[in-house]
């Protein structure tokens, strides 16, 4: 009897476990999926492969979704946990190049449009300059960098080192 009890007291554990493993993580993820509000920012011009593009003021590359709409985000929920606005609690300053006439916000909102275009961060960019979400098909549409004037960049890289985090394959559909 006592190896009945000791096998029906491990599998005690190991449910328990389970089930604690299980309820922390029902609860969600405490942390926000995208940066927080900025109470001051800037949209800028860095240089990467495909030649300059926007970004915030610490050189995050900042993306147009092609599925939206002018100054209207068309992107769905599940789609912001991968692609997070780019939002400012005052109008942003432009830099580095950018236009500060093509400065704006989504109707109702604090996300920042350029040009008409909501602007979005891609969660695969790590580091300032990358650019790992260029050209990928995702939740309806494809996901671009912008030009300075704020038109969709959909070219290839200009040299051959880039930034594209995919291991050499490519995610610009050609």
């Amino acid at each position: 009897m006592s190896r009945t009890r000791l096998s029906l007291s491990v599998v005690v554990v190991v449910v328990a476990a389970v089930i604690a493993v299980i309820v922390s993580t029902a609860g969600g993820s405490t942390t926000k999926a995208h940066p927080a509000v900025a109470a001051n920012s800037a949209i800028s011009v860095d240089q990467t492969s495909f030649g300059k593009v926007l970004t915030d003021a610490n050189g995050r590359t900042l993306y147009l979704f092609a599925g939206d709409k002018s100054n209207q985000s068309t992107l769905s929920p599940a789609g912001r946990a991968f692609w997070p606005p780019f939002t400012s609690a005052t109008r942003p300053s432009a830099t580095g190049g950018a236009l500060a006439g093509e400065i704006g916000t989504v109707s109702g909102g604090n996300q920042l449009t350029y040009n008409g275009h909501p602007l979005y961060y891609f969660i695969g960019d790590h580091k300032a300059g990358q650019t790992a979400g260029q050209g990928l098909n995702q939740f309806g549409a494809r996901w671009y960098v912008l030009s300075t004037p704020g038109a969709a960049i959909t070219s290839a890289p200009k040299s051959s080192a880039s930034n594209n985090s995919t291991g050499g394959a490519s995610t610009y559909g050609y």
